[in-house]
């Protein structure tokens, strides 16, 4: 549809800084922005004009990492760190997806909880169910979100519920990229949970499947110590656990994300530069599961690009300012321990909105040529547009988006309510995040 939003417009076109634009004019022809005017154009003046004034506007987020089947268990297992949270707690409920009438009732929620947080775009871990995965495709195709979906490949390291074999899995993942559940706006990545749960033979065949048909990929990358400790037994004849990744074709050869990057050595870091791999920051996870935290600053200062990911369930919330700011404070602390430059509120910003949106296209700013991707802020309307913005990201919550939108389509058109009943939406033990302190 093309159309014209008028309102108050705020975003990162860079990370150094925001830019202000009151009281525009945005056309927009299909899903992209034609451009942003302070008059409208007569040359435009027959589309309809959709007018959020006092409002504030701001590009959809991104969430470059989450597990869906883990919605289910967010806030759960806190005490653990990675691998016995994994054994613990994740493996279970994730074998609850071989059911695919339970991967609707669940999927279909948290889709919807994705939607009330503000999430526009999201790089998805599934389970190893290729069939309750695109159940998954299906449901963000419906909501009107856009995501790249992944059905996980294990054929070793788990519980025997969620084992594969290495011909099955390639086999469940060649059908599963081919599937017509995926368009335009969702799309299939390969997804190898991570080195330790795949044999060479696995790895091997994805990265011939990555290679031959342009696939992405996503995985996870030195977020625990005694995960990398497992990486160097397993695969004893590489230095680093990028080098892994490298050797089967995974690591940059397509798209590629690799999630937290916790504790990287210098080959690592060589390879992820190299590659133009993307960096997959997830601050909450890694402090709720002690696996460290992010050194951003250094990984900025060699070209690397860095999105954010709630990573739920480890993460506690799919709200992803609270991502935001939980980035920057980790940053203060490592200005703290290594004399690294913080993060600003604008570097943050950057990376849920253009930086991570990059990995989609032209996605997560208001520039001439990109989808339009939108939340309508309301609230706070005594304070300057740009402190309504920080209060927003430090102290604001998911019901003051007054509107959605993704690819220039209104989400409104989607679904007439996410807010109207939060049971339908999260589980008994999930509430919604508010976003106080």
């Amino acid at each position: 549809m093309d159309q014209i939003i008028k309102g108050s417009f705020v975003h990162t076109p860079t990370s150094d800084a925001f830019e202000f634009l009151p009281d525009r004019y945005t056309v927009i022809l299909g899903r992209t922005i034609q451009g942003v005017y302070t008059e409208l154009p007569e040359a435009w003046s027959h589309l309809p004009v959709t007018a959020y004034d006092g409002a504030m506007i701001i590009p959809g987020f991104v969430d470059l990492h989450l597990h869906a089947p883990q919605f289910e268990q967010m806030g759960l297992g806190m005490d653990h760190e990675l691998l016995g949270w994994l054994r613990e707690h994740t493996f279970p409920v994730e074998a609850k997806y071989q059911s695919a009438p339970y991967a609707e009732v669940m999927y279909s929620r948290l889709v919807k909880a994705l939607a009330a947080n503000g999430t526009t775009r999201a790089a998805i871990f599934g389970s190893i169910h290729a069939e309750s995965t695109l159940i998954l495709a299906r449901l963000l195709r419906e909501q009107g979100l856009g995501a790249f979906v992944g059905k996980v490949n294990m054929d070793r390291s788990a519980a025997p519920p969620l084992l594969e074999t290495t011909e099955d899995s390639l086999t469940d993942s060649v059908s599963f990229a081919e599937s017509d559940r995926f368009d335009a706006m969702v799309k299939p990545i390969l997804t190898p949970r991570f080195a330790p749960a795949c044999t060479p033979a696995l790895l091997q065949g994805l990265g011939d499947m990555a290679s031959a048909r342009g696939l992405p990929v996503q995985s996870h990358l030195s977020e625990n110590e005694d995960e990398i400790s497992l990486v160097k037994t397993l695969f004893p004849d590489f230095h680093s656990y990028a080098e892994v990744y490298e050797h089967f074709g995974l690591f940059g050869r397509t798209p590629t994300l690799m999630a937290h990057a916790v504790h990287l050595q210098e080959r690592d870091v060589e390879l992820a530069a190299r590659g133009g791999v993307m960096l997959v920051h997830c601050p909450l996870s890694n402090l709720n599961l002690a696996s460290g935290m992010m050194r951003v600053r250094p990984l900025l200062k060699r070209g690397i690009r860095i999105g954010l990911g709630s990573d739920i369930g480890a993460g506690h919330s799919l709200f992803m300012p609270q991502i935001i700011i939980s980035a920057i404070q980790t940053a203060k602390m490592q200005h703290q321990m290594h004399g690294d430059q913080p993060l600003s509120l604008a570097e943050a910003f950057y990376m849920a909105t253009k930086g991570g949106g990059e990995f989609f296209g032209p996605v997560g700013s208001f520039e001439r040529g990109w989808e339009f991707d939108a939340l309508v802020i309301s609230g706070y309307d005594e304070l300057p547009i740009m402190s309504r913005l920080e209060k927003f990201l430090y102290c604001g919550g998911p019901e003051q988006i007054a509107a959605r939108y993704v690819a220039g389509e209104s989400m409104a058109k989607k679904s007439q309510s996410f807010m109207d009943n939060e049971s339908n939406i999260f589980p008994p033990h999930v509430g919604l995040h508010r976003g106080r302190n």
